[in-house]
């Protein structure tokens, strides 16, 4: 095993056991080394030591529980593996700048910890197959958009380099009506001067009134139909190939075979790369006029 897979074992360990225990010994144990190296691999690869990756998984979880549940603080600290609220409520605030019984009340965005899957960069494979991709027609209601602009970015990786990669977290601590945050090509009427193409942001309801983070700007979009597209579950590391084989199966339909035609008018969206799931990205489409 390679030390890139021997940090994504023990990442996956946290995530499936957060809420449990987790020694240097269970790390051990999922990564094959030995607990002295699979700190040290830990630390090299993500920067951060693992109590303070699993602290910082376990507050951002928490603060989603705080804001979708109706719960105690305590059951929450506790649940947190936290041994009193009262040091529950230092480390929130240490994390988030705000304590958790205000949070619960008012839940206001804030900076979640998303943590990265490690793996080894590779080259690009070429299709060994042809894969399955597919396509859903589906309609999104009049909704707000609390939007992060970039400067110049096109796509994801330009868009970190201008803004950070912290916005998706921000962005995630907001009540999304999708359910998650989403990218999106802009329109040429929704792009301000000197501002990106690309953008991340969550969706709204038309009435949200809630805090908008500093620095954030809202839009405004009309109920649109779109063609959903969404490739087959793939291995994390290879997500490059599946955004690659979802946009050449774009690239080659033709939306007037079911009455569409392309609409220039709204954004096109993209959603998180999750292996699981597949990738998807949105498109937006009108009625092909007879």
């Amino acid at each position: 095993m390679n030390i890139y897979e021997a940090v994504k074992r023990m990442q996956d360990y946290i995530g499936d056991h957060w809420d449990e225990e987790i020694t240097l010994a269970d790390l051990a144990n999922v990564s094959n080394y030995s607990p002295w190296y699979s700190y040290r691999l830990f630390v090299k690869l993500l920067n951060m030591t693992p109590s303070t990756y699993i602290r910082r998984l376990r507050l951002s979880k928490s603060a989603l529980k705080l804001r979708d549940d109706q719960v105690k603080i305590v059951d929450v600290a506790f649940e947190s593996g936290y041994n009193s609220v009262d040091g529950y409520q230092r480390a929130f605030f240490k994390e988030f700048g705000i304590n958790p019984y205000d949070y619960s009340k008012n839940p206001i965005p804030i900076c979640l910890f998303l943590p990265f899957k490690v793996y080894e960069r590779k080259e690009k494979k070429k299709m060994e197959k042809v894969k399955n991709i597919f396509i859903t027609l589906i309609t999104k209601p009049p909704r707000k958009v609390i939007i992060k602009r970039g400067s110049k970015a096109t796509h994801y990786f330009e868009y970190c380099g201008e803004v950070g990669c912290d916005v998706f977290g921000i962005l995630k601590s907001i009540k999304s009506i999708s359910g998650e945050p989403v990218c999106m090509w802009l329109p040429f009427k929704y792009i301000k001067e000197g501002t990106s193409t690309y953008v991340q942001g969550a969706e709204v309801n038309l009435d949200y009134d809630g805090v908008i983070p500093e620095g954030f700007d809202v839009i405004e979009l009309p109920e649109a139909t779109y063609l959903m597209f969404q490739g087959e579950p793939f291995e994390e590391e290879n997500y490059s190939e599946a955004i690659d084989e979802v946009w050449q199966a774009i690239a080659k339909y033709n939306p007037e075979v079911i009455g569409y035609v392309w609409d220039s008018d709204n954004p096109k969206i993209q959603l998180e790369p999750i292996g699981e799931r597949g990738y998807i990205e949105l498109w937006p489409v009108k009625k092909l006029r007879k």
